[in-house]
């Protein structure tokens, strides 16, 4: 597995750990407390951060698999060759 799966399904893994930490904090009652608070702000945030990593390697994957689609459709034809230099004249 490349380096690129392995973070992508890592972040969605602590998106789904931390919106459970804070739904648990949330069912047991314990997010009425001032730390409790603090807590599930934190997860949640926790779970902000890697949505927003997992949203860009998304936008990035849509980006490179739109770019092949605007290359032109005659691929084959070699673009007009350059007009070549004119020759230095040789002074005497």
């Amino acid at each position: 597995m490349s380096d690129r799966g392995f973070l992508f399904l890592f972040s969605i893994f602590m998106i789904i750990a931390s919106l459970g930490a804070a739904g648990w904090l949330v069912a047991n009652g314990q997010a009425a407390t001032v730390d409790g608070l603090f807590l599930v702000l934190t997860a949640l945030l926790t779970a902000l951060v890697f949505a927003l990593y997992v949203l860009f390697v998304v936008h990035r994957a849509m980006e490179a698999a739109a770019a092949p689609a605007t290359q032109p459709a005659k691929a084959g034809a070699a673009p007009a060759p350059a007009k070549p230099a004119p020759a230095p004249v040789a002074q005497q």
